[in-house]
């Protein structure tokens, strides 16, 4: 088993150099990378659904009655929202019973952004924008 870190650090702010309109490269992220990322996006740009998964993120494992609380939104709501999670492998759910209890499905994350850093970091961990730097990295349990 492993486990992923990812990690935001804050650069201090310099210079923006202009780019050479002679010097465009292809891109170097695959179009899987590119399609499994616009997938979890579109889905992450409802508020709703980034909502629940932050409380997934921040609780575990949740109830849909739970999420419903939270959220203040009805279950068909609620449930509508996970169903579309669930098909595009960002959630996943444990039945006990006769109640599903949600959560992150951290594996196909970690692999979405692992791809995601060996695509475009070329080999490197970590991203670097503007005025940060985003870093991955997959660490063995001891």
């Amino acid at each position: 088993m492993s486990s992923t870190i990812m990690a935001f650090k804050r650069k201090p702010r310099k210079a923006t150099e202009s780019n050479d309109a002679g010097s465009s490269s292809p891109l170097k992220v695959s179009e899987e990378t590119i399609s499994d990322l616009t997938s979890v996006f579109k889905l992450l740009a409802d508020k709703s659904r980034l909502k629940i998964v932050m409380a997934l993120a921040q609780y575990g494992k949740m109830h849909v009655t739970a999420l419903c609380t939270m959220l203040k939104q009805s279950q068909p709501a609620v449930s509508h929202h996970l169903t579309l999670m669930r098909i595009v492998g960002l959630i996943k759910f444990d039945r006990t019973g006769k109640h599903n209890y949600y959560y992150l499905n951290t594996p196909f994350l970690s692999d979405l952004f692992e791809q995601l850093f060996a695509d475009a970091g070329q080999g490197r961990q970590s991203l670097e924008f503007e005025d940060f730097a985003l870093t991955f990295s997959r660490q063995a349990d001891e």
